[in-house]
């Protein structure tokens, strides 16, 4: 069963930065395409980036392109969203997420509020 744990969220002001990491486990972390989602309040959950098993591809929501860089580092099992020029519409929980066995592996989340 993999184990997601997300963490770094918290209060930052429109303009600023958060760093996200997301350690993985139960799972061997370096063959898998890796994501982060985000449900802001009353909204249905979107994927904000993926990165793929080696960190050779990424691809990201249009919403952020530009501000936002998923990167991973294998060697700790650990994915990384840079979040930069946050947004008040950036509000939200952030999820890991990885798909395996046919079913999505979800993390706690970690809440990320924008707002001066």
């Amino acid at each position: 069963q993999g184990h997601l744990v997300e963490s770094g969220g918290g209060l930052v002001q429109p303009g600023g930065s958060l760093r996200l990491p997301c350690v993985a486990s139960g799972f061997t972390f370096s063959n898998y395409r890796m994501n982060w989602y985000r449900q802001a309040p009353g909204k249905e959950r979107e994927k904000v980036a993926h990165i793929t098993s080696n960190g050779g591809q990424t691809d990201y929501a249009d919403s952020v392109k530009g501000r936002f860089t998923i990167s991973r580092d294998n060697a700790k099992n650990t994915v990384y969203l840079q979040m930069n020029n946050l947004r008040p519409e950036d509000t939200g929980i952030y999820y890991c997420n990885v798909f395996r066995w046919g079913r999505d592996n979800w993390g706690q989340g970690t809440q990320v509020t924008v707002s001066s």
